[in-house]
């Protein structure tokens, strides 16, 4: 009878200690997945976050580009002529823009160009722009 209950005690023992071991494993495996999904749902916001806050950047580097090119075309003044040229460079540059390439690996190289070309067009055009300004500006404003 002595090796009966030995046996029914290490048993139990035994089911205790897998027991938790289940439920450690069990719970690594649902924390991991939840974090997984949770992961996936912030990254997600993150990322377009990011890609607004891009978009409008370049925005307002076309419509500068756009505007100015308006306001240069049609003359004949060499000077002039050369600031249309950065410009119309800017422009090009945001028209190569691929917008349709979430996993654009030179990106951030892209971007740090078209911010240093709109730098050299604003000191052509002897002109104070700053996108950040732009968007600090707009924030006060309503609709």
């Amino acid at each position: 009878m002595a090796g009966f209950s030995h046996n029914i005690t290490d048993d139990l023992f035994d089911a205790i200690i897998m027991a938790d071991d289940r439920f450690h494993i069990g719970g690594y495996r649902e924390g991991f997945e939840e974090g997984s999904q949770q992961g996936l749902i912030e990254g997600r916001n993150h990322g377009l976050l990011h890609g607004a806050k891009l978009s409008a950047e370049v925005s307002f580097y076309h419509g500068f580009a756009l505007t100015w090119k308006c306001l240069l075309r049609n003359t004949e003044d060499v000077k002039t002529r050369k600031r249309l040229k950065a410009v119309e460079s800017l422009d090009a540059m945001i028209q190569k823009f691929p917008y349709d390439d979430p996993q654009y690996e030179s990106l951030q190289e892209h971007m740090e160009s078209v911010r240093a070309k709109f730098r050299q067009v604003c000191s052509l055009l002897s002109v104070t722009a700053d996108f950040r300004e732009y968007v600090s500006g707009s924030e006060g404003m309503s609709f």
